[in-house]
Parts: C-alpha cells; structure tokens; sequence
C-alpha cells in the first residue's frame, strides 16, 4: 500500500487542479492504486482521468467523478456507508480510508468474484461485500450514514432514501442515457430529502428492481 502522505502528480493535476479540496479524500486516493482495480490490460491507462471498462458493460469511473462523490458525502471516519455497484472495489477501497464501516452491494456476480479479490489487503476500514441488487440498499444494516452510488438511477430509489440516517448524504446520479446529474441529497429530520447538483455526468444505468427495473 502506497504511503498516503506521498501524493503522485497525477493527483494534483486531475484532482486538486479541478476543485477536490478535501485532504481526507486526496490522501485516500494516494493510498489506493487504480491500478490494482482494472483488468490487466487496461493498467497503462489507470491514471488517466477517464473510465475503464471491467466487463459486464460496466466502468470504473474516471477519478474526478469518484473524488467529487466522496468530498461531497462529507465523512469524517466514523461513518457507516453503502457502495451501492462495487463494480471492480476501487471506490470501495478509497471508501476504507475515509469512513468507519462500508457495506457493498454488486449485482454482477463476475465483478462481484473479481472486486472481493482485489479488495484483499487493501482496505482500512471494515469492508462487507454482498452480491445482490444494490437498488434495494441493504436493509439489514440499515441506516446509513451515507450512501453512494456508482450507477444512474432514472429515479430516486425509494429503497436507498429509506435507509439514510437523518442528517445522512446520499450521492447519486439520476437522469437518462442522455442527460444524467451527480447529485447531492441530504436527509432532513423530517425524512425530505434536500438536493443539489454537482456536476453533469454520464454513468452507466443503475439496474435492478429500483433501478432501470431491468436485470443482467
């Protein structure tokens, strides 16, 4: 595992250059290698700020997009948070570094089989990883502090908004193949969500029961 305290260049350029100020999720980001978490074929191009395919159509995404997520949720290191769509683990693991307890749901079992593998000694925190539809959250460890997504709902699953604590952070992109927005809700004390855009994005559909409805 890298040294969190010695960044690489790649971090200031396509991070620190474009906004991400938070120091927790920069260090997480020197101390998780990409690298690990994308097939071999596609290594030379981990440090580049744009996705990976990982197959089963899926994408690791491009940094930025992940740092912007995770300075948005605002953790602290005590925090227990849902990843919803492990996809290869790299989130996962940078997830480790900044809260107190994560729980991952993948729906693909292939990238369900390979990311368990890759997160391997590579993570601080406690990790849970569970193969099943990440659109229903993961009611038996519900409440969450936090929750992110890694997939574009067309729509707020009502499933993830109920399994947000109170004063909890949910970050997910909603939208369509053509027009998606990063998201921010925050979950008021009377259960209604507040929201913000972060940014335009495009990720791939989140599916299962609360996602496209569709399954792989």
């Amino acid at each position: 595992m890298r040294n969190p305290s010695a960044r690489p260049d790649w971090i200031d350029r396509q991070l620190v250059r474009r906004g991400i100020r938070d120091q927790r999720v920069l260090d997480a980001f020197a101390a998780v290698p990409r690298e690990e978490f994308v097939p071999s074929d596609y290594r030379k191009r981990a440090l580049v700020d744009a996705p990976i395919p990982i197959g089963c159509r899926q994408t690791v995404s491009q940094p930025y997009v992940i740092a912007l997520s995770l300075e948005a949720m605002a953790l602290t290191g005590t925090e227990k948070v849902l990843d919803v769509g492990t996809g290869s683990g790299y989130q996962t693991a940078l997830l480790s570094y900044l809260a107190g307890e994560v729980y991952t749901m993948e729906i693909h079992q292939r990238l369900y089989t390979n990311a368990r593998l890759a997160l391997q000694g590579r993570t601080r925190a406690p990790v849970h990883t569970g193969s099943g539809d990440g659109s229903l959250g993961w009611p038996d460890a519900a409440p969450f502090d936090a929750i992110v997504a890694g997939a574009c709902a067309p729509r707020m699953p009502k499933s993830l908004a109920a399994q947000l604590a109170p004063g909890g952070r949910l970050v997910l992109p909603i939208g369509s193949d053509n027009s998606q927005a990063l998201m921010l809700f925050v979950k008021q004390e009377d259960g209604t969500l507040s929201e913000r855009r972060l940014e335009w994005v495009l990720f791939v559909p989140l599916v299962g029961r609360e996602g496209t409805g569709h399954m792989p």
